[in-house]
């Protein structure tokens, strides 16, 4: 091979990997939000340190790969530091586990900052130190030196855009996240491995691959599942565009329950031998709205989980719609919990849903907590009224809401000052201990209507069956509402200004810290 020709086909590999290069920094940075989702939750701060880390990563490694170059700048050095890139990449799906927990004592938003520093920071720092060793290795050989640097910039970011568009849209879906990993380090070192093979380096591209081999994924041995007193069994896993996904079940010895876990937090459970929800909540969002209407001919429910509500009211003859933006969950819902409805399961996102809909209904159950934090536009004073408007006179809004009514309040004081912007009467009622003031911390249902009305007795409203380990708790939270006082400082929250993930951001480490004790850490790790 004559040096021209050598020189062309190096150039053309040097633009190749700038391409590649770019879609692995942001592969990373997207399925960064899979790693440490489950500990952390998928919120704004989560998401602020993922950009934060990429960032500082990214100019660290401009900086150092410029040094370096200028240094050396040698080609063997730039494909070195792609490897050493795959290298830690492949170490991520192995390292999550016991630095996520080390970082757990830093709270939500320093853990998550630190967590992401140090799995995803070396590998970004390395691939930000590419570009500037592609731009001194093409100086060399090229005279429009404008011409080629931007050209190396531009390819970076057009595979920046596929590496988005590829993780969002594929990859999360069809591989999995750790399989993601795996599939982006192999890529790195092998794009580093023909490098060295084609320079007759055959003993470093040999090394490389088989590398690639030891550390492949069927090496990989999952985190153990136990929890205290129970076995886990994992009874489905699978990653979709809008969480990770697992059914499990615990088996305590004298009953076996079935949970449904996205992002880590319990989205429902059934006792398997009674067919009963052993969650509490699902029973004021059944009863109680039928109390207040109990006239009604069609309900609606955002957010289908496990399938119970919309399940119960369908089977008292009320026409029940579901909505849920995840197609995943309504066969998940049929396949392992046993959800039948009467009306339509429709795939969407609630709000285009009411928007693009013509439907009244007599009763709308919004539960469309997807993490530990509902979608901000579901909790505004425009999604209140654009619900109001699908409620026929009489109607009644349920929300499902994980809040406080004790020292945290601010926000959950806020919902409820928004909906009486709304609606002329608003109920809260606590599904935990009221009189655990200090922490005060659980799920709330939220009853929202216009008018005053009186409630029917409980022993009116048809298919009263509650389990019996949860019996006595749900009947005594039915007694009656929560007189939750509306601080001097609750926000009337709307699409403009919606400051959930912030001011609510020491309740949500409340509720990460519960999910961290009462679930098996390998069912956030695997």
């Amino acid at each position: 091979m004559t040096e021209a020709r050598r020189s062309k086909l190096l150039f053309a590999y040097l633009l190749f990997s700038a391409l590649v290069c770019g879609a692995a920094v942001m592969v990373i940075e997207v399925l960064g939000s899979r790693v440490i989702g489950p500990f952390f939750g998928v919120s704004l701060f989560v998401w602020t340190s993922l950009i934060s880390v990429t960032m500082i990563a990214l100019a660290l490694g401009y900086w150092f790969g410029g040094v370096l170059a200028d240094r050396r700048g040698q080609s063997v050095d730039l494909y070195a530091l792609i490897a050493a890139a795959g290298i830690c990449v492949l170490l991520i799906p192995w390292l999550k586990a016991p630095v996520l927990e080390a970082c757990l004592p830093l709270g939500l938003r320093t853990g998550a900052f630190a967590s992401s520093m140090i799995l995803f920071g070396p590998a970004l720092l390395l691939l930000g130190s590419v570009s500037p060793y592609l731009v001194k290795i093409a100086a060399r050989a090229v005279d429009n030196i404008g011409r080629t640097v931007g050209g190396l910039y531009a390819l970076s970011t057009i595979g920046s855009v596929a590496g988005t568009a590829l993780t969002g849209f594929f990859m999360i879906a069809y591989l999995g996240v750790n399989q993601a990993f795996y599939a982006v380090g192999f890529t790195l070192l092998l794009l580093a491995a023909a490098y060295f093979a084609a320079l007759r380096r055959l003993v470093i591209a040999g090394a490389a691959l088989v590398l690639c081999l030891v550390l492949a994924p069927q090496w990989i041995v999952p985190p153990a599942l136990s929890m205290p007193d129970a076995q886990v069994r994992e009874v489905f896993s699978g990653d979709t565009f809008y969480g990770s996904v697992k059914v499990v079940d615990v088996d305590y010895g004298d009953a076996v329950d079935r949970q449904l876990l996205i992002d880590g937090l319990h989205q429902g459970g059934q006792d398997l031998q009674r067919r009963l929800t052993v969650n509490r909540y699902p029973y004021l969002m059944q009863y109680i709205p039928y109390r207040l209407q109990p006239n009604g001919r069609d309900c609606l429910v955002v957010g289908l989980g496990a399938g119970f509500i919309p399940g119960w009211y369908s089977a008292r003859g009320i026409r029940t719609d579901v909505v849920d933006i995840d197609p995943l969950i309504p066969q998940l819902a049929r396949d392992y919990f046993g959800f039948t409805t009467n009306g339509d399961v429709i795939e969407a996102d609630a709000r285009h849903f009411l928007l693009t809909s013509a439907r009244m209904y007599d009763y709308i159950v919004l539960d469309a907590y997807n993490g530990d934090l509902m979608p901000y536009h579901l909790l505004s004073r425009e999604m209140f009224s654009l619900i109001a408007q699908h409620l026929r006179p009489g109607g009644v809004l349920g929300v499902n809401f994980i809040g406080s009514i004790g020292a945290q309040r601010r926000m959950t004081s806020s919902v409820v000052r928004t909906l009486r912007s709304v609606f002329e009467s608003v109920d809260v009622y606590p599904v935990f201990d009221v009189t655990d003031l200090e922490g005060g911390v659980g799920n709330l249902e939220i009853f929202a209507y216009n008018g005053k009305r009186n409630m029917l007795p409980l022993g009116e409203v048809p298919g009263i069956d509650i389990h019996p380990r949860v019996n006595a708790q749900v009947r005594s939270f039915l007694r009656s509402s929560y007189p939750l006082p509306v601080d001097a400082d609750a926000l009337v929250l709307t699409d403009d200004y919606n400051p959930m993930d912030f001011f609510d951001a020491g309740l949500r480490e409340t509720v990460r810290g519960w999910l961290l004790q009462s679930t098996a850490r390998g069912l956030l790790t695997r």
